[in-house]
């Protein structure tokens, strides 16, 4: 038994020993491992530690992201907001970080086309195509409250919807709140943000801010920095332009348009464009710039208002479409020119007058034509009236709109005069309107080369040169206020994007165009044309005003059609605007005597503007144009007790918009912070305004009671005024084309 026992022991002992051994080598293998590990490690963080760190950095997210700039606001001159920029956001898919977390890509998908009517299988097939990009706009300017809906619906206790895989890039789009209001004087932007006629374009630089910029970067320690650059808004422009004043010229143009829809050509409005222009006579600066047609200036594209879809359609496959796109959102009142017509006699005869050629009493005989040339070479220009108008003085001239008057006139000036009088009204120049587009029209006047005896005669009332709008009202404006051409603008005010006034565009005086003895002459002149001439049918019940009608044909394709227009002022004895209304080709059978459609529709306009400028009536009133005012209604207005104030933006805010029913911008209050203010009744009957207390009359300067002892106000059923009534009734005779 001891020897077998003793052979166990020395086997077990050697087990015990190999054992040993073995775990001694891996140990000891273990052990070397380590120290390889600790080398590694070391010549690592000594030798290429820099390398591996930037490496591990460049993993982490510090992308760079554009931070957009707020575009200015434009505004009215009283505040009223006519363009501003709105906060949207762009719906942005980062693939790579969607896809490296399954679990949530359906949830997402799901949830995308409940807040943004995204397609899920789209997005799917972008991912397939797309696995590692990290950017992608699945929807563009998507509004904050479907922002909200979607961020609620991801911070769900129980959501699964990607935490990374979908952003909000935040941008701005414009908008115009009242639509078509002041289309061509605005105009509107690119998806880029870039202006686009009108004021955006002209003003582009001054509205557009410049881009911020947030992004990471590494420091000399290796250290990851973040770096926001903020961006800088754009600075907003207070116009010279009256919404209200604007929007009633719209209407009305909108109006006279449809009211002469297809009268004689099927199918058509009553023009093929109707432009309105009302300027401050002592500034330049324009209240108002209207034409038809319009656009909406929140889809400049959209031409379904003019055409079928199938012409749209039409015109996209013959790439005619961006044409009739840029012939709509063309301005007619500075892109446009024409022949202008007997407006023009009132600047033949304030060059006359002023050189010394005429004078005030001189007379002269119209046969109905005047002759140029002889035998076969004869060439008979004829006056409207084909039995002559007889003898007349210059303004009786004027009044009847007499062209052989007007020809020999011209005649006594001479080309060379004449042409230099021609210019210095501003004619064949751009007046340099801060507006985009404003068209060039040296090359459609005549200079001392072209013109000669004919042209000459022609020239005097109006024909034979081109014009634009802008221009003949600039330089009619110098002819009733005193004989000062002032520069037109369309902005008064630069603010930035806190309110404060960066700069102040004054009104600049160019240069003067006649005496002031003249511009009383021709004032005189043109009330007389309203009075008792080619004029009567402009004259709004109630007020005395002064203006020219116009008629000038332009020919083209074998037939005839004509610009008839009306030039105004208000009030008469002491004018504060101007008024020009040009309908080019009117939808009538006999366009030539259409003259009176102008008159009328300046009178429409005037009837609602002139109460808004606190403008008193001062002149008599039928029967028929108390019945007319009554059935309009009172004009209510809020005046102070010393005077009436004008409207104004303030330095440090940009007011709210109110829009009445016809999205016609409401008028504001006159505000005057040192006086009480009441609110006095404007009586549509007398023109006076009313004591909203004691409903007495009070004088329109002064706001004053009125002596009823010495001043009465009504004599029975008419007025006591010691002024005739032979012509109180609005209308007149159709005296011509003139």
């Amino acid at each position: 038994m001891a020897p077998r026992n003793k052979e166990g022991k020395n086997r077990k002992n050697s087990l015990n020993d190999m054992i040993t051994r073995k775990l001694a080598v891996f140990f000891l293998v273990i052990l070397l491992a380590f120290i390889m590990l600790i080398a590694r490690l070391f010549n690592i963080s000594f030798q290429d530690g820099e390398k591996y760190k930037k490496q591990v950095l460049s993993q982490q997210k510090y992308d760079n992201k554009t931070i957009h700039y707020k575009r200015g606001s434009i505004v009215d001159r009283n505040g009223t907001v006519l363009a501003y920029s709105a906060q949207v956001y762009n719906v942005i898919l980062d693939t790579k970080r969607l896809n490296s977390d399954p679990e949530s890509i359906e949830p997402t998908l799901v949830a995308l086309n409940q807040c943004f009517n995204i397609d899920p299988s789209e997005v799917r097939n972008y991912m397939r195509d797309n696995p590692n990009n990290k950017y992608h706009i699945l929807v563009k300017e998507v509004p904050y409250d479907q922002v909200t809906a979607y961020e609620e619906a991801k911070a769900a206790d129980d959501s699964q919807i990607s935490t990374y895989g979908i952003w909000f890039e935040k941008q701005y789009k414009r908008s115009y709140p009242y639509g078509s209001l002041a289309a061509d004087v605005i105009g509107f932007t690119t998806g880029d943000d870039i202006g686009q006629y009108g004021l955006e374009q002209y003003y582009n630089d001054v509205l557009a801010g410049s881009d911020g910029r947030e992004y990471g970067y590494l420091t000399g320690g290796n250290a990851l920095e973040r770096t926001t650059i903020p961006a800088v808004n754009g600075n907003t422009i207070c116009t010279t332009i009256d919404a209200y004043i604007q929007g009633i010229c719209e209407e009305k143009i909108l109006e006279f348009n449809m009211a002469h829809y297809g009268e004689y050509r099927e199918g058509e409005p009553g023009s093929d464009n109707t432009g309105v222009i009302i300027m401050d006579v002592h500034t330049g600066e324009v209240l108002a710039m209207a034409s038809y047609p319009t656009y909406d200036l929140n889809d400049p594209y959209d031409l379904s208002a003019f055409y079928s879809a199938e012409d749209i359609q039409n015109m996209k496959d013959n790439d005619t479409y961006y044409e009739a796109c840029n012939d709509l959102w063309k301005n007619f009142c500075i892109s446009q020119s024409y022949e202008p017509g007997s407006v023009c006699k009132t600047f033949t005869v304030a060059a006359a007058l002023d050189c010394g050629a005429i004078h005030d009493t001189d007379t002269y005989m119209c046969n109905g034509y005047i002759s140029f040339g002889e035998g076969d070479h004869e060439i008979r220009i004829r006056c409207h009236s084909r039995y002559g108008e007889g003898l007349l003085t210059v303004k009786g001239a004027i009044e009847v709109s007499c062209n052989v008057a007007l020809i020999q006139i011209g005649q006594k000036m001479g080309v060379d005069t004449y042409l230099k009088y021609f210019k210095n009204f501003g004619f064949g120049l751009k007046t340099n309107i801060d507006l985009a587009g404003e068209m060039r029209t040296s090359s459609l006047v005549f200079t001392k080369d072209t013109m000669g005896p004919t042209e000459l005669a022609t020239s005097t009332f109006g024909q034979g040169f081109n014009v634009t709008m802008i221009q003949t009202i600039s330089a009619f404006c110098s002819l009733v206020n005193g004989g000062y051409y002032y520069q037109p603008h369309m902005v008064n005010k630069i603010m930035d994007d806190n309110g404060n006034t960066v700069e102040t565009i004054d009104p600049v005086l160019l240069r003067q165009t006649v005496s002031s003895s003249v511009s009383d002459l021709l004032r005189d002149y043109c009330i007389g044309v309203v009075e008792e001439g080619t004029g009567t049918y402009a004259r709004p019940a109630g007020y005395k005003i002064g203006g020219k009608t116009g008629t000038a044909e332009h020919s083209g394709q074998g037939k005839i059609d004509y610009v008839v227009s009306f030039m105004g002022f208000a009030p008469a004895d002491d004018p504060q605007i101007a008024i020009y209304v040009v309908i080019d080709r009117p939808n009538s059978s006999s366009q030539d005597t259409a003259t009176r459609w102008a008159c009328l529709l300046c009178r429409e306009i005037l009837t609602d503007v002139l109460p808004y400028k606190n403008i008193y009536m001062t002149e008599p009133l039928s029967e028929k144009e108390q019945q007319e005012l009554e059935e309009r209604g009172s004009h209510v207005f809020t005046v102070s007790n010393n005077s009436v104030s004008d409207n104004s933006v303030s330095d440090n805010a940009v007011s709210e918009n109110s829009v009445s029913e016809n999205n016609v911008p409401e008028p504001k209050p006159a505000e005057n912070n040192e006086t009480e203010t009441n609110k006095i009744v404007i009586d549509p009957v007398t023109g006076y305004a009313i004591d909203p207390v004691t409903g007495e009359y009070l004088d329109p300067n002064t706001l004053e009671p009125i002596n009823n002892e010495s001043s009465t106000i009504f004599e029975g059923d008419g007025w006591n005024t010691g002024v005739s009534n032979s012509n109180t009734n609005n209308t007149g005779p159709d005296t011509g084309p003139d």
